[in-house]
């Protein structure tokens, strides 16, 4: 019986509560860790650090809201766990080379309009 869970139990939670601290030091202790070593073993079997697996999710979870609501960036930002619009923003250009704004435009469900 194996007394914590997984990296990919982990990266599940993750991506189902991207709006949650995602912070090494609250991930290591869901992981019963030392954050120092959660962090290496995190890389190891993801091939990224915890950070920029927590921002991918929080992009893609922002992604789908984008595309199927029309609420407004700031609170998707809010809701995805970004914080803050620019936030999002900065992370949009750096994962996808476009604005939020942009990519709702591009791949905002029809349904919408």
């Amino acid at each position: 019986m194996k007394s914590r869970p997984d990296i990919g139990e982990l990266q599940a939670w993750i991506l189902g509560h991207p709006a949650e601290d995602l912070s090494v030091s609250v991930l290591a202790d869901r992981m019963a860790m030392s954050p120092r070593n959660f962090a290496r073993l995190f890389r190891g079997e993801t091939g990224e650090t915890p950070a920029q697996f927590a921002e991918r999710a929080r992009a893609d979870a922002a992604c789908c809201r984008l595309e199927q609501t029309v609420g407004p960036v700031e609170t998707i930002a809010e809701e995805c766990g970004f914080g803050n619009a620019e936030r999002m923003r900065r992370a949009f250009q750096r994962l996808f080379e476009v604005s939020p704004h942009d990519y709702r435009a591009r791949f905002r469900s029809t349904l919408l309009n």
